[in-house]
């Protein structure tokens, strides 16, 4: 059994940036959590762990109320951090998969030994780990010099597992078997790779800066990494409820107020965004109904338009309160792959993906984040982001397809989502993307 955790406030505030380049970096199991590198809300996480079995962390039972008040150092109060790939929780839903790269594991967890907590509300941080060490730690955290500015990346090229023309002729098989009445949406997604060795410190460094994000993270495991800019929470669970929020329809900034403001506007009232969003919701409920007590699951926010730096998002949140004794693997095995990287009906949307795609999707698709051994839990897509791995990297990328969706709008979705993880790795999109 791990030692118990204690929570050490530390004095002042703490660059979460600084903290990682003295805790994290030189460690070969490291994480941070990420609320953003000018948050003003949320919390960051910063820390080391050790790898461990999904076992423990699929068994654990999820909490039905709240832990309590006395611990002050935010909702995780210590677990595991980690990542779960696409591949097998679709093959866990019956879907046929592709095979994945072994070097990259498809599930990774790190049983976290201490951390850094950072209340960016309240600009508080403390030092967590077991009593006899954390006093020392805190000392470390305290003397955390600023870190260097990243590098500019060395030029890479990228790869796309789809030409232009070709990905916009799968969009059209998608609309064929859509009409046929296969599928109601369907996520159709590519990949772009490079072959380079990457820095993931430094990609993270340059990924935050462009594309900042409320659940970013970089999570490393010896030699390969996943730094994440997501904006889209999958999983939360608080108090007994789970809610799930997903992202459907994505729109670029505008160069102006007026054009920004227009580009938000037309994502709020576009037809085929709002039928896409609502399919998700739907489905979304019909999943977390699995684990719910019956006649709670609800819509809290639908057709919510989110803005950040790089996009407009359009989004929805369901909730439901779970039954009691409901583990993590149960809720996941409801819930993953989510239904907003996957389309409806589920199991048919994602063999005719397979089909499609021709190719695996990886941690891409997937969700990280943390477990914690309180049973709440915070995970994220694994969207606007970048794996790297001994090979080189690569930046996973798609969109939903309707019947009234046009190709070339959605091609130029596609390269709108792919841009900025690939900039991070000094990386252009292929021509016509």
């Amino acid at each position: 059994m791990p030692k118990p955790l204690t929570a050490l406030p530390l004095e002042g505030w703490q660059d979460p940036a600084s903290v990682f380049a003295s805790v994290g970096a030189g460690s070969p199991h490291s994480f941070w959590l990420d609320a953003g590198p000018a948050a003003e809300a949320g919390w960051s996480w910063v820390g080391t762990g050790v790898p461990d079995e999904p076992g423990p962390v699929r068994s654990q039972r999820l909490a039905h109320a709240d832990a309590g008040s006395a611990w002050e150092a935010g909702r995780f109060r210590g677990g595991w951090i980690g990542w779960i790939g696409y591949e097998g929780a679709a093959a866990r839903a019956g879907a046929p998969v592709s095979t994945v790269d072994p070097a990259v594991p498809g599930e990774q967890w790190l049983r976290v030994q201490r951390f850094v907590a950072f209340d960016h509300a309240r600009r508080r941080a403390w030092a967590v780990a077991p009593a006899d060490e954390v006093g020392a730690f805190a000392q470390l955290v305290a003397h955390a010099p600023a870190p260097p500015a990243a590098p500019a990346p060395e030029p890479a090229r990228a790869y796309g597992r789809h030409e232009p023309g070709a990905y916009a002729a799968l969009i059209e098989r998608c609309r064929d078997a859509i009409r046929e009445g296969d599928a109601y949406q369907l996520c159709l997604t590519t990949r772009f790779s490079v072959a380079a060795s990457v820095d993931p410190i430094a990609a993270y460094a340059r990924l935050r800066e462009r594309t900042p994000a409320h659940h970013g993270g970089l999570i490393r495991t010896r030699d390969v990494a996943l730094a994440s800019a997501s904006p889209e929470r999958f999983l939360e669970v608080r108090e007994g409820v789970v809610r799930t929020r997903p992202i459907k329809g994505t729109r670029p900034r505008g160069a102006d107020p007026v054009s920004d403001a227009a580009l938000a506007t037309e994502l709020r009232e576009n037809e085929k965004e709002r039928a896409e969003n609502v399919m998700i919701v739907d489905l979304m409920r019909n999943d977390l109904s699995r684990v719910s007590e019956p006649g709670s699951v609800g819509v809290e926010g639908l057709l919510e338009v989110e803005s950040y730096p790089a996009v407009h998002q359009l989004v929805s949140t369901v909730s439901g309160t779970l039954r009691a004794g409901v583990t993590v693997g149960e809720l996941l095995d409801a819930t993953f792959p989510a239904g907003s990287m996957t389309g409806a009906p589920k199991l048919s949307a994602m063999t005719i993906l397979h089909e499609l795609e021709r190719g695996p999707r990886g941690l891409f698709a997937g969700c990280f984040g943390w477990v914690g051994d309180d049973g709440a839990l915070d995970l994220a897509m694994v969207i606007r982001s970048i794996v790297m791995h001994p090979g080189g990297a690569y930046v996973g990328a798609g969109g939903g397809i309707t019947w009234r969706s046009d190709a070339a709008a959605e091609v130029a979705e596609v390269g709108i989502k792919a841009r900025g993880p690939l900039a991070a790795i000094g990386a252009d999109l292929p021509p016509g993307w």
